[in-house]
């Protein structure tokens, strides 16, 4: 009888651990889900029939980004959205303002930029808040819009955005894995955008040098598709707003 019972034991603490890492597997992929939230709302495109995007870039802000993404869309007549990160704009807060100046849009990429899964709800607010005080400093007037540092996301961050006012980006379009080179990268960026798309680019360090050289060509290959370039809020303003 004994070894009956050890036997049930380890097939229950078998079955126990292969439930744990199904549950653990399973919220991984909804952490990362770019167009869903099990609370709120995830925006990762809009439905529209215009030919409008919203290229958005992500970190920084860093000298050699916002100058770059500048030059680019001023000489090609497009408009960005920038989500940067609370503790770097601090200590740049002439970039936010160079950004504002220009016409282009500043959001909220979290103040330390670590994973926001798994935590205690004070962190998420405070992540939200400071990153807040430092871009309403800067001159951003009523900033909005928050984008999750790596897409991660479960249920307190999103139920923190909603809490601040804030509404979670996403995107359905990104940095191409794998590009061999500026030319492959930016040729598959401008083949996947369609009408309502959400790009996301890194362009801010050193590390992401074949994406800012990239940038001319995405931006004067979406126009030649038809595109507009357009900030996410001119975006969202095409599609009904959620109901609360």
């Amino acid at each position: 009888m004994k070894v009956a019972y050890n036997g049930r034991k380890a097939i229950l603490a078998i079955a126990g651990a292969v439930t744990l890492i199904v549950l653990g597997l399973a919220l991984f992929q909804i952490s990362r889900a770019r167009c869903s939230s099990l609370v709120g709302d995830a925006i990762c495109r809009v439905e529209t029939s215009r030919p409008l995007v919203a290229l958005t870039f992500d970190d920084g802000p860093t000298d050699q980004g916002v100058e770059i993404a500048s030059r680019v869309l001023r000489d090609n007549g497009a408009r960005g959205t920038f989500f940067l990160i609370g503790h770097e704009a601090s200590d740049r807060e002439h970039l936010v303002r160079r950004l504002l100046a220009e016409g282009h849009e500043v959001g909220n990429h979290s103040f330390s930029h670590t994973r926001m899964v798994l935590r205690w709800p004070h962190f998420y607010d405070d992540e939200i808040e400071r990153t807040d005080r430092v871009l309403r400093k800067a001159g951003v007037p009523e900033p909005d819009l928050f984008r999750p540092p790596y897409g991660k996301k479960l249920i307190g961050l999103p139920m923190a955005v909603e809490r601040h006012g804030y509404r979670m980006i996403m995107w359905d379009v990104e940095d191409p894995p794998g590009a061999t080179n500026a030319r492959d990268y930016a040729d598959r960026i401008v083949q996947a955008a369609r009408p309502g798309s959400i790009i996301l680019m890194h362009i801010m360090y050193p590390a992401n040098e074949m994406a800012r050289e990239a940038l001319p060509t995405i931006v004067k290959g979406l126009q030649a598709k038809g595109f507009d370039l357009v900030t996410v809020s001119e975006l969202l303003h095409q599609q009904p707003a959620p109901h609360r």
